[in-house]
């Protein structure tokens, strides 16, 4: 009877120690350029209420993750600031959205946001500043501005590093590859699991591919960012985020990282054009372990059309598809498979 008891106390034991030995599995979700509407030049861009109808296809999905990121275009400013002088008006878009509508990232369950892009710095230094003062006071952490490159959190019980980089006023450049070096190097130190976010490249459904080359908009170097997401990764990234191009671009892994290259528009009141490719909306939700390893993933195609109530669920999984198309045919060699539902399977794992 001893016996019996001892060893069933051995192979309880045994269990609990391989339990423990197991890596925690992480789910992030990841979505592109967000833009709630702008009072600038006046209010006939911005939804009702605080345009919280917007997320309603899309709040439970967001919050149903460890860690759920999203690129904010613009800045969270009611009133005042000095909007930026473009040298092609025709292509000059300026946003101020009101502080009341920044309730609905915490609402849709927002852990990190960047603030790296093209419209940063919208309404100067007052809008910067702003917009990290709204997001504080929401518990949001955020980075990508000039004042703050990076981040590191806690989120359910990890430490988290986040940076972002674009190639425009107001924010960390992506041209300064050093910092960039560093920056990853640092939060890699420091972090459980370091998400890097980018926003680069040449915009519009003729740059949908990734050239592996330097980009150029307008004259606007958008950077290679084909090299820069091998290089975030190669000093510590786990996962690499991009948007810009207003539209999807493929995926890949590389050394068991994901990489995004563009994530398009999500969630874009207005002022954005949601025709054909532009109006694909998708969610990704990516199973990485501890380390930031990838596992698996699924992207969620929702679709935004000129009705302007926010994204909504495709059934034709059109952001998914064109995701797979362009995976194929950039990366032919990628070591991931997506199906037309959009479910993302890494063939390191099934072998």
């Amino acid at each position: 009877m001893r016996k019996s008891i001892y060893f069933l106390f051995i192979l309880i034991a045994g269990k609990l120690l391989a339990q423990e030995d197991t890596l925690q599995t992480i789910r992030l979700t990841a979505v592109g350029d967000m833009m709630m509407g702008t009072n600038y030049p006046n209010a006939t861009y911005l939804p009702s209420g605080n345009g919280s109808y917007l997320w309603k296809e899309v709040q439970e999905r967001l919050k149903n993750s460890d860690i759920t990121f999203g690129n904010l275009e613009g800045v969270l400013l009611t009133e005042g600031g000095t909007p930026k002088k473009c040298n092609n008006p025709s292509a000059c878009y300026v946003f101020r959205t009101p502080e009341k509508y920044a309730f609905n990232f915490k609402e849709a369950g927002f852990d990190l946001l960047s603030l790296a892009n093209n419209h940063a710095n919208d309404f100067g230094r007052t809008g910067r500043l702003n917009t990290q003062r709204v997001l504080d006071s929401l518990n949001i952490s955020f980075a990508g501005s000039t004042e703050k490159p990076y981040v590191i959190t806690k989120i359910k019980g990890l430490k988290v590093g986040m940076a972002a980089f674009a190639p425009n006023s107001g924010t960390r450049s992506l041209h300064n590859l050093e910092e960039i070096k560093s920056t990853m190097k640092l939060l890699n130190e420091q972090c459980d699991i370091v998400i890097a976010s980018m926003h680069g490249g040449a915009e519009g459904v003729k740059n949908r591919h990734v050239t592996k080359q330097r980009e150029y908009y307008y004259g606007e170097n958008r950077g290679n960012v084909y090299e820069l997401a091998h290089m975030m990764i190669d000093n510590g990234a786990d996962v690499v985020i991009g948007h810009g191009p207003h539209v999807v671009r493929a995926m890949e892994v590389y050394k068991n990282r994901l990489i995004a290259y563009s994530l398009g528009n999500f969630l874009t009141y207005k002022k954005f054009s949601m025709k054909g490719a532009t109006g694909e909306s998708p969610i990704l939700e990516l199973e990485i372990t501890e380390e930031g390893e990838f596992i698996s993933g699924q992207i969620y195609s929702y679709r935004q059309s000129y009705d302007h109530l926010g994204p909504k669920p495709d059934d034709q999984n059109g952001a998914s598809r064109s995701i797979k198309k362009l995976s194929e045919e950039d990366f032919p060699k990628s070591s991931i498979f997506i199906d037309d539902s959009g479910r993302i399977t890494y063939l390191e794992n099934v072998k």
